[in-house]
């Protein structure tokens, strides 16, 4: 079967070929011509056209092309499904859609531009969007690094489900959680602006309603809490330098980790670390 679309591919002209080749038909014929004359080499030439107006596959509202081939032939890998707001957000530059949409247009925009045939352009766009589907069937929940405000950020949640177990909780809080390890996994930070974006509520409701849950502490105050804590710990437990601390729990720098150290504790890190080992040492004796 052949498949015929505009020429100069970046997301849905690149994604739909693969999808096509993927899972519908492996030896299918992808065809690219100037705008103006995909329809008319669709007759000619008795392939289907797709990513145009005025033809079956398309773009339908807000949803995609790639969107409409997966209702076309009812595919149901929820990979494929995991993949498909990313895609739209690419497409439609609506980078709210999914957290990876604006690194797929990117790499898609960059690879348009180096590659100038567009069937070398699909045959290096096959190899991305194997990988996307990759990732989004065995990788969704891998870390890259340990990041330490992103990892602090699932402990602020998983601390507001402990709190809330055996109560009703806001319809909002799944999504929240869904979000939160969708960051994490892409090793990108989030802030309670970017919460109440992707939840549709309102900033000054989403913090106050935080804050609620945490000790009447604001979403920074109860980030910074947490990452004292978890400097703490590394004082107590390890010989690493304050700068690497400083680090691991989320600070710019050493200087501003002491500041807010000694607010939350009473004593700069140093001090706190000495009388950490003097307490051991006396307890030995």
């Amino acid at each position: 079967m052949k498949w015929i679309t505009r020429e100069r591919p970046k997301i849905d002209r690149i994604a739909c070929p693969w999808l096509i080749r993927r899972f519908i038909e492996p030896t299918a014929e992808i065809i690219y011509v100037p705008e103006a004359q995909v329809k008319m080499q669709a007759e000619a030439l008795g392939a289907i056209p797709f990513d145009v107006p005025g033809v079956e596959f398309t773009h339908y509202e807000n949803r995609s092309t790639f969107d409409y081939f997966l209702q076309k032939y009812d595919l149901k890998d929820p990979a494929l499904h995991v993949m498909a707001p990313i895609i739209r957000g690419a497409d439609a530059d609506d980078h709210a859609a999914a957290a990876q949409a604006a690194g797929l247009w990117a790499i898609a925009a960059g690879m348009a531009f180096n590659i100038k045939d567009d069937y070398a352009l699909l045959e290096q766009g096959m190899v991305i969007y194997d990988a996307l589907y990759s990732w989004a069937k065995h990788l969704r929940h891998e870390k890259h690094t340990q990041n330490a405000s992103e990892n602090l950020l699932l402990e602020v949640f998983r601390e507001y489900l402990k709190k809330q177990k055996g109560k009703k909780s806001p319809a909002w809080v799944k999504e929240l959680e869904a979000m939160i390890q969708d960051h994490i996994d892409t090793n990108l930070t989030l802030s309670l602006k970017e919460i109440s974006e992707e939840l549709d509520l309102n900033p000054a409701y989403l913090s106050r309603e935080f804050s609620k849950h945490f000790d009447d502490l604001s979403f920074g105050e109860y980030i910074r809490k947490l990452r004292i804590d978890k400097a703490i710990q590394l004082l107590e437990t390890s010989d690493s330098p304050l700068s690497e601390i400083a680090y691991l729990t989320g600070f710019s720098d050493q200087s501003h980790f002491t500041r807010i150290f000694k607010k939350f504790t009473g004593k700069n890190p140093s001090t706190y670390r000495k009388n950490v080992l003097k307490s051991k040492e006396n307890t030995k004796g």
